[in-house]
């Protein structure tokens, strides 16, 4: 499978993400940026998750339908337009991190896929769903991972 590269000017992969993208800062999105999606990528999808939570992976942020020739999302992204899924807060859209207090720093991976036929989500999609829609149909991907701890 074809590699995408994924990246953030606010952190560096494997590196803290700072306390303005934290859960206890107000949810602010980072910046993503990428590169080398294959031709013939029908949508993009991003998924981050914690798979260090105490009670297994914690969905953070799920967005589909991001046109193929994306190239990244700013800071705080308008998602308008996009289908954007429920984290495990129980809310939609990004939110941050907020390991237990003590806990080892946590690792979160985004994770984009490039896929070979639209997905078909649509607002409010389950983490469940995400991972059905991608299965069998991702042309390529790219991870990137921070790291918080409280």
């Amino acid at each position: 499978m074809a590699g995408i590269t994924l990246r953030s000017s606010a952190f560096n992969d494997h590196t803290l993400i700072p306390y303005e993208h934290s859960h206890e800062a107000g949810d602010l999105s980072p910046e993503l940026e990428w590169e080398g999606v294959p031709d013939g990528a029908a949508e993009l999808a991003l998924l981050c998750d914690d798979p260090d939570a105490p009670m297994g992976s914690f969905t953070h942020w799920l967005v589909a339908g991001i046109p193929p020739d994306t190239t990244g999302l700013d800071p705080g992204a308008d998602l308008k337009g996009l289908a954007v899924g429920r984290n495990d807060y129980g809310g939609q859209g990004y939110g941050g991190p907020h390991p237990p207090v003590g806990d080892a720093p946590h690792r979160y991976f985004f994770r984009l896929f490039a896929l070979t036929r639209p997905s078909g989500l649509s607002d409010g999609f389950s983490a469940d769903e995400f991972r059905r829609a991608i299965d069998g149909n991702t042309l390529a991907s790219g991870t990137f991972v921070g790291t918080y701890g409280r």
